[in-house]
């Protein structure tokens, strides 16, 4: 029996049927077929976040200058508030509320009469106290339940102060987990931020960096990187953005895509729009950055850039060719699992493989078909059954915006080339033998980590610590564990380091779960035995 068909042989036969869709033994001579994006079977403890927590956590929170209300019980604000670490600098002019957690703190009476007044009152001590120029709102479930029209509110407060304000109903049941709210809070960010930019641009070689978040300083460097060879950063959707940098993206000549689940929906309006394309990157990783750079400046096809990022790729090599080496010798053959969001559960095997570190199960929390299998599947992905929850936004071209970098044929050789517009999703990069599993839950996370046994498992803070007390190292890579940056070559010495101080600690042999190790004591639960 193989470590998969053991895990599912403890189900029941409903259950079985349903989870054996979502796990995959990867074979590169079959299809690996996987279903995703559809919602968790209730009663099984999912690992995964809510609506809310992927408009308001992920998407909108790192834009600092944006005066975020919480439109909802204070706990749901307080799940969201500097969990991922994205940082963002001070700039002379431009407000900075990250360290803030601003709610309306709805109590029985609000859900019972009504919360649209005090909705109004949080803005108007927020318009006395901070003077923002931008308010976002976002709702959380009982906000949907009992009806409150935050859209509403959101127009008067334009039309009393001046300001731009925007609603996003985000309630936390909405959709298929984080998916749903990304893909609201990029639609409104396309109808109402979008294109009211007019700040010049004069590099040629520019463009928008979309899905990075900026966790412990990812996106700095990725930005640093960039400048090097010559590109000028118009926004970053979202780390360290401001509200004006998100106004004048549609001006860039490229926009890249990091995470793809996330962001991939604006990437697509951008180009639809205002005429500018998109192309799948990935800076996690040596290898992984060299080729995404080396396709950015294809993409550009000027002499003299493709130059520079051969010069900069070389000596940034050189910087840490030592320190990767010695990494490697101390990591080469170990294990690992990793089951985490966005593209992270496929940049980081890139990464890892760089260290000689071989993944033996990855899986995304909220994946759509085409991260797993690349996105040729998408012409035979069936709508799922919450699509009708979820607006779906059409946009045409700007007569007035919309510009090309290239020609029409040079966009789409590129296209048939599969430089741009492509993904080619994560299987492609798994050996055969390993797992590919959808929306992990409590009991399979348990179960897999106990069959695999891997060196270290990568997570997000719900199961990172079920994984260390049954005695596996486990690493957030949603949040970094208060190191980074990972990201481009001195983040991949960052992540070597990081992993290989916490593999040789030898803390995680002596942990034993004190379930198995506490005597049974006499008591009144299970006909008379407790522990």
């Amino acid at each position: 029996m193989s470590v998969m068909e053991k895990v599912l042989d403890q189900y029941n036969s409903r259950v079985y049927k349903n989870r054996k869709e979502h796990m995959v033994t990867v074979n590169q001579n079959e299809k690996n077929e996987i279903a995703a994006n559809v919602r968790t079977i209730p009663g099984i403890i999912t690992q995964r976040g809510c609506c809310y927590a992927g408009c308001k956590g992920v998407v909108l929170g790192p834009i600092k200058d944006a005066f975020i209300i919480t439109h909802g019980p204070i706990g749901c604000a307080y799940y969201s508030w500097g969990t991922r670490r994205h940082k963002g600098k001070k700039e002379e002019g431009v407000d900075n509320f990250l360290q803030y957690c601003f709610s309306t703190d709805m109590q029985e009476p609000d859900i019972v009469f009504g919360g649209e007044k005090k909705l109004k009152k949080a803005i108007e001590e927020a318009m006395d106290l901070f003077q923002p120029k931008t308010i976002m709102i976002c709702s959380t479930c009982p906000v949907g339940l009992i009806g409150d029209d935050i859209h509403a509110v959101a127009k008067w407060a334009e039309q009393e102060y001046g300001i731009k304000c925007i609603a996003f109903s985000c309630e936390g049941y909405k959709g298929v987990s984080q998916s749903a709210g990304h893909h609201i809070a990029n639609n409104q960010l396309v109808r109402y931020v979008i294109g009211e930019g007019d700040r010049e641009i004069k590099n040629k070689f520019a463009i928008n960096i979309l899905g990075e978040y900026n966790i412990g300083g990812d996106g700095w460097e990725t930005e640093r990187l960039l400048k090097r060879i010559g590109y000028e950063v118009v926004s970053t959707f979202t780390g360290d953005s401001s509200m004006e940098d998100l106004k004048n993206s549609h001006k860039a000549n490229l926009s890249l895509v990091q995470c793809h689940r996330s962001i991939n929906y604006i990437a697509e309006l951008i180009e639809s729009k205002y005429g500018v394309p998109w192309m799948k990157v990935n800076f996690i990783g040596v290898e992984g950055t060299i080729e995404s750079l080396r396709n950015i400046a294809k993409y550009f096809n000027d002499p003299e850039l493709t130059a520079r990022t051969e010069a900069v790729i070389a000596d940034e090599v050189d910087l840490i060719e030592e320190d990767m080496a010695y990494y490697k010798s101390k990591l080469k053959g170990k294990t690992a699992a990793i089951y985490v969001g966005g593209s992270r559960a496929h940049h980081y095997q890139t990464l890892l493989d760089d260290l000689g570190v071989h993944t033996v199960l990855a899986g995304y929390e909220f994946g759509h078909r085409e991260e797993y299998e690349g996105r040729e599947v998408i012409p035979f992905v069936k709508p799922d059954a919450d699509s009708k929850n979820i607006e779906s936004i059409t946009v045409s071209p700007d007569l007035e915006k919309y510009h090309v970098y290239l020609s029409e044929e040079d966009v789409s050789r590129l296209k048939e080339e599969k430089l741009l517009d492509y993904y080619g999703g994560m299987v492609k990069d798994m050996s055969d033998g390993t797992y590919m599993v959808d929306d992990l839950n409590h009991f399979e996370t348990e179960e897999f980590l106990k069959l695999l046994k891997p060196d270290i498992f990568f997570s997000g803070i719900k199961d990172k610590y079920v994984a260390q007390k049954g005695g596996t190292l486990s690493r957030q890579l949603h949040s970094y564990d208060y190191s980074g940056p990972y990201s481009c070559f001195r983040g991949a010495v960052n992540f070597a380091r990081d992993i290989t101080m916490g593999i040789y600690t030898p803390a995680w042999s002596y942990v034993k779960t004190p379930w198995k190790t506490a005597p049974i004591l006499e008591g009144t639960l299970g006909g008379g035995k407790a522990c």
